[in-house]
Formats: structure tokens, sequence, C-alpha cells
């Protein structure tokens, strides 16, 4: 699986690839992630809305869309089923790697698509080209194919509890998973599901916002006793920053990752 691309290797590369700009912001974070994208962007960019590309009539938040949903939304983009995607963001929580997890669950090659190590923070920092011109796209015929044995839903989640089949691990920061403050949303409990751990995927990333290397990446995992034998599952406050922590047990283990979709925003209802 090629689960990152570094930014010389998009720059070298920027004209063979179909590149997604991700970016999303929590509720509360008061920005606006496609006009931030239609000011500035990595060149032939095209914009991703994780909120409007999900499923429809669900009251939680981007939720996997259908099958048919996720083809009629990816040969929009003008993609097809060949092409390395490479995907980014300008994001705090490091959102591509949710879009990363809905290609590969929707049977996208893995080796055809990739986060961008580092972001857009560091695309600019490097001061790489940027454009604020709009990428015309050709629609195609995009094929998905549903994997569905690598999402989990709220009774699974529930059974785990007493069955401890799989290890939960939780993405949030520590505070938010031990209900020391209040969720971003309005109306979920604060706390953590029983028996899960607390891995905040912010430990799993450098300065630059590159992942850290595979070696200190499963020495994380050891440090807070994860079972490498055993089944792991993932669970954020909505399913974005569960996906981070996905993708860093995708490079520890070239295994695909296993995403509880509702996450917090599901379960804490109760």
């Amino acid at each position: 699986m090629k689960q990152l691309v570094t930014s010389d290797w998009l720059e070298k590369n920027i004209d063979r690839v179909k590149i997604l700009d991700a970016t999303w912001c929590l509720p509360n974070s008061g920005r606006n992630a496609e006009e931030e994208f239609k000011q500035n962007h990595i060149k032939n960019s095209i914009f991703f809305d994780i909120d409007k590309n999900s499923k429809k009539n669900s009251s939680l938040p981007h939720m996997l869309p259908s099958n048919k949903e996720w083809e009629n939304i990816v040969s929009n983009l003008g993609i097809n089923n060949s092409d390395h995607v490479v995907i980014y963001d300008n994001s705090d929580v490091f959102s591509s790697c949710r879009v990363w997890y809905s290609f590969i669950y929707f049977g996208h090659d893995p080796d055809h698509v990739s986060v961008l190590d580092g972001n857009f923070t560091k695309w600019l920092r490097e001061k790489r080209a940027v454009s604020k011109e709009i990428s015309k796209i050709q629609e195609t015929n995009y094929k998905a194919e549903e994997n569905t044995s690598i999402v989990i839903n709220r009774a699974q989640v529930k059974e785990n509890i007493s069955s401890k089949k799989f290890q939960l691990i939780d993405a949030r920061s520590k505070e938010r998973f031990l209900g020391l403050v209040p969720e971003p949303r309005k109306g979920l409990k604060s706390g953590h599901i029983e028996g899960s751990i607390n891995i905040p995927f912010q430990l799993l990333l450098n300065e630059d916002r590159t992942f850290k290397k595979k070696e200190d990446l499963i020495k994380i995992f050891n440090q807070n006793e994860i079972d490498k034998d055993k089944d792991i599952a993932f669970t954020c406050g909505s399913g974005v920053t569960a996906c981070i922590l996905g993708l860093a047990n995708s490079i520890i283990s070239g295994k695909k990752p296993t995403i509880y979709d509702g996450s917090w925003s599901e379960y804490g209802l109760e």
C-alpha cells in the first residue's frame, strides 16, 4: 500500500495523478473550507466536500454513502478506477485520511490512493506552486465495490464490550476521551466507549505534520498496550480522525483499517 507520498513526489508527478483537497473543519472552527480552496490550492486539485459527499438522509455527520452514491460522487470528480488519487487537506484534523479510507472502503486499489505527507501546510512552507484556477472536470464512469468487513456499527461495538473480539482505539484528545471537556457537537455526552484505548492522533504526527517513522508508530502502539495479534478498530468524534490512526496502523501492518463509522457522534447520543 502506498499510504503516503512526499511533497517532492507529488510535485514531480503532479500531471499524472488526480489530486483532491479534502479540507474539513470542526463545526465550531468558524472556517469555510471550500472558500479557502477557491483562494489557494495545489495546482490541478479538486475540492472534495466531506459533508456533501456522504450518506444522504442520515442524522449523523458524514457517514459513508451508498455504493451507488459513491460511484456518482467519484465519477463527477472526473476520477477513473485506474487513477492514482492523492489527497491533502489544510485542516487541524487531517481530514484527508478520511477520504483515503473511503476510497479503500469502496475498492480503489490501495496502491493508487495516497495522502500527501505533511499536508498543505508543508507544501506552502516549501513554497511549492499553488493556484486559484478551478480545474475543468470530465465526468467518468467510476465503479465501486464496498468492503463491508472494514467498517463496524454500534451493535458490534456494544457486543465487543463483553466479547472483546477486537481492540477499539479512540483518536480524540485525552481531555475529550476522559470526559473533562464538552464535545464540540451539541447533544453528546462526554466520555468514551467502555474498554476503548486512547491514542490522540496528534501523537502520531511530527511538528511539520508528517507522519512519524514506522518504528516510532510501532513504539507508540506498544506503549499503549495494543496487541498486534488482535483485530483493531478505530473510533473518534465523527469518523474523521479515526482514519489517521487507521492509516498509521496500515503503515505498521499493511492491513486496511477498520473504522467505527458513527463513532462518538452516534455512541454519545445515548
